[in-house]
């Protein structure tokens, strides 16, 4: 893989300022922030209010600990608008999401806030291993909304030639990166494995391929996962994070010559990582939940916004920034088996060991009585697709998560093709137990 270490003078100077210029820069935009919400947005009021607190009470960043948390039902319940703090008609851009399923969540935009998010985007890029004149092709696509938009902004925010895809059509996407020559793509991992089937498909060495970088995000996926994609197309894979509550794309971001965890840009995201089941906070490098505070939005500030995401905080490497351990889990992700806390990113780093086994994979949880009981529904590689090669792989896998994971699970192991596709974000689990 080539060396795409960004050279030191393109770096904003804030990325490698000292820790007391980012934490007193910190503390001046998150006194801000406060009264910003606290004055114009009923919701924060209210909250800050019941808990006791004011804006006045931050005297340093440990303060924020007093503040309450936000909590994506606190976004439902001032459904569409009241957690704006600007007139609506200072928005000018509304999105709205995870609403299949009930209420959406909203949230909005200003000019500023806009250009903010292409700057951090940017930055992003940057970060990967992109620079200006690199052709980006941008397949987060723009059923992602919220990721394909924040990427194109960032993208022409840094120069680069930008190639927007919409999810599926995998023909059209590899014959576009071959002919176009892309240096990059922006892709969820789980699609990313279908362009890689595609590419074999079609008779195209993956490793002879344009591809400089990844740059993964929207779901969680673990470093065996990168190294698969890595050694498949001799690229870079790095990870970048993002929620739509807190900004998108561009919170944080691996640095290419490290991909050691994501420097969350705290310049305009303040990070905590607290204990999922009581709220109090956890010292750094100690695992946790993820919770963020915005520094700099005026549209949507968001205060103590807990994510549901499993990480630990760390001090900086490439940049003076703090980072953050890659996500390989979500709380709301957690399968509890048996009295077994499981995530899917756990299966996945078990089957990722076993070589005649390709990576597409789902779980399935079923009830065999009145126990709960877990089918993972992963295929072979097309060399060990025989009956008797599947059935041993299936004894593999089953054994590993066994040792490994804790749980007994069914391995089912189909034919090259069999298992669900990605077109976008995998649907990693799918619950069919009884709901009575």
């Amino acid at each position: 893989m080539l060396d795409l270490t960004p050279a030191r003078n393109t770096l904003e100077p804030i990325e490698i300022a000292s820790r007391d210029e980012i934490t007193a820069l910190q503390l001046s935009r998150m006194k801000w922030t406060l009264n910003h919400a606290y004055t114009n947005v009923p919701h924060y009021k209210a909250a800050f209010d019941a808990a006791g607190v004011h804006p006045d009470d931050l005297k340093s960043l440990s303060d924020l600990t007093k503040f309450p948390f936000t909590v994506k039902q606190d976004l439902r319940n001032n459904y569409p608008f009241k957690m704006f703090a600007v007139p609506r008609e200072q928005i000018a851009r509304v999105h709205a999401s995870s609403g299949t399923t009930g209420q959406p969540t909203v949230v909005g935009y200003t000019k500023n806030d806009l250009d903010m998010w292409a700057t951090v985007v940017a930055r992003s890029l940057r970060a990967s291993g992109m620079k200006h004149g690199d052709l980006l092709h941008n397949a987060y696509g723009y059923g992602l909304f919220t990721g394909g938009l924040g990427i194109h902004a960032g993208a022409e925010k840094l120069g680069l030639t930008q190639v927007p895809v919409s999810g599926g059509m995998t023909p059209r996407q590899v014959r576009l990166i071959e002919d176009f020559r892309a240096d990059g793509i922006t892709v969820t991992p789980s699609y990313m494995l279908s362009i890689l089937d595609e590419y074999n498909k079609q008779g195209y060495d993956p490793r002879k391929s344009p591809l400089k970088v990844g740059i993964f995000g929207a779901e969680p996926w673990t470093n065996a996962m990168r190294k698969e994609v890595e050694d498949a197309f001799d690229m870079h894979a790095v990870d970048i994070y993002g929620l739509s509550e807190i900004i998108g794309p561009g919170v944080a971001n691996e640095c290419v010559e490290t991909k050691d965890g994501l420097h969350v840009w705290e310049d305009h995201f303040f990070p905590e990582v607290v204990n999922p089941e009581t709220g109090e906070p956890v010292a750094d490098g100690e695992l946790g939940e993820l919770v963020f505070t915005s520094l700099t939005k005026e549209a949507f500030p968001i205060i103590r916004y807990r994510t549901r995401d499993l990480t630990r905080l760390l001090p900086g490497t490439a940049r003076s920034m703090r980072r953050m351990e890659k996500i390989t889990g979500r709380s709301d992700d957690m399968i509890i088996l048996r009295g077994v806390n499981v995530f899917p990113t756990q299966i996945e780093e078990q089957l990722m060991t076993v070589t005649t086994l390709s990576p597409h994979f789902q779980i399935e949880l079923t009830k065999k009585g009145r126990m709960d009981h877990m089918v993972v529904h992963v295929e072979s590689t097309l060399g060990a697709a025989s009956e008797t090669a599947r059935e041993a792989s299936a004894k593999q896998l089953s054994a590993r998560i066994k040792s490994t994971v804790g749980v007994t699970a069914e391995v089912r192991v189909y034919e090259p093709g069999k298992v669900a596709r990605s077109e976008g974000k995998a649907v990693r689990l799918v619950d069919n137990r009884p709901k009575t």
